[in-house]
């Protein structure tokens, strides 16, 4: 039996049933589906742009057991070394992962700096335990001990091209020079203060040495004797780094100040070209160093506040005040191709960090 009130299955066909049937169209509408997949490459495409290689724009490396005292990239940039308070060298991948692939061990205390050697091949490190080591880098091994300091060894510094040539100074207020194809110091020079910073000038003829007297020497080899004394700095001068060219020489000293050098023969009286400031040393008294990005373009320093600075070599303009350590910033260094700095710190890590161009 039908219901009576049951409206029967096809009523009429009147406008209103085509209208409920319009209504659900646009909802499968193949117009609106296309509209929203091309809005949603556009999404994707935000923040700056990429300008290195590395895996993000920052990387934290970490493994150290204490401070980091020094890093540096390799003449290809493909690997770091750093050295640490705790006794080790760590060598890094630069790119992927940034896997720690290798611990150098030897040395019977900190590693206060580290240098590769020009042909990437070998390391140089330095350390309070009075020695110059020199490490192959692809085994390893240690393939030289060099102890002939009485005291602290402050910094190391090989010779940019040429004869394997290499310079070290210390607390023991000498600068050697050693050739790592022979078994003792080549020259000795004496000095009457501790030295902290020791370089090699660009044609390898002279070395320079800084440290608590305020001044940078610059020795001359054949001579062995000092040529010319740099002053301005009012306090210890902790790091020292030659540019790109061999024409200038860049200085950090615990008076807060980072001082560019003339260093071409027959320059002015007063060589110092340049004083940056920002950066500060602080009661850590730390041994912070500095350098110069590839191009000659930029420098960069450690700081005691935790921060990485970089100026405008040209304009002196402080481009850069890149915060993220915990600790007292020892070491940046810029990479040898892209523009990436790297900073080493008394936080126990490392980090890398992508420069805009």
């Amino acid at each position: 039996m039908t219901d009576s009130n049951k409206r029967p299955a096809q009523e009429d066909d009147g406008p209103g049933a085509g209208a409920l049937v319009e209504a659900k169209k646009p909802r499968t509408d193949g117009e609106l589906v296309v509209a929203q997949q091309s809005k949603r490459p556009e999404v994707k495409q935000q923040g700056p742009a990429r300008t290195s290689a590395l895996q993000a724009p920052i990387m934290l490396l970490s493994g150290h057991g204490d401070a980091v005292f020094t890093m540096r990239f390799n003449p290809e940039g493909d690997v770091i070394a750093s050295g640490s308070h705790d006794k080790h060298i760590f060598l890094w991948r630069t790119y992927g992962e940034c896997e720690n692939y290798m611990m150098l061990k030897g040395h019977k205390n900190a590693v206060l700096e580290v240098h590769w050697t020009p042909d990437g091949e070998r390391l140089i490190s330095c350390s309070p335990d009075k020695t110059v080591r020199c490490w192959d880098a692809v085994t390893g091994e240690q393939v030289k001990k060099m102890g002939e300091h009485k005291d602290i060894v402050n910094s190391c510094c090989p010779l940019r091209r040429g004869p394997p040539l290499l310079v070290s100074g210390g607390d023991d207020c000498e600068a050697k020079l050693w050739d790592l194809r022979q078994k003792r110091a080549v020259k000795s020079f004496s000095e009457r203060y501790q030295i902290l910073t020791v370089a090699f000038s660009d044609g390898g003829d002279q070395i320079y040495t800084a440290g608590i007297e305020n001044v940078v020497n610059v020795w001359d080899l054949r001579r062995e004797e000092v040529s010319m004394s740099l002053a301005g700095h009012n306090d210890s001068i902790t790091g020292m780094r030659l540019s790109p060219d061999g024409s200038h020489l860049l200085t950090n000293s615990m008076d807060n100040t980072l001082r560019v050098w003339d260093m071409r023969p027959y320059a002015p009286a007063n060589r110092c070209t340049k004083v940056f400031a920002g950066h500060v040393h602080t009661f850590e008294k730390n041994l912070l160093r500095c350098d110069w990005s590839p191009d000659g373009q930029k420098v960069t320093a450690g700081s005691g506040d935790r921060c990485v600075y970089i100026w405008s070599a040209a304009s002196r303009a402080l481009m850069y005040k890149l915060p993220g350590h915990g600790g007292s910033v020892n070491e940046c260094v810029f990479h040898p191709r892209e523009p990436i700095v790297g900073s080493a710190s008394s936080d126990k890590t490392i980090y890398l960090g992508e420069l805009a161009q």
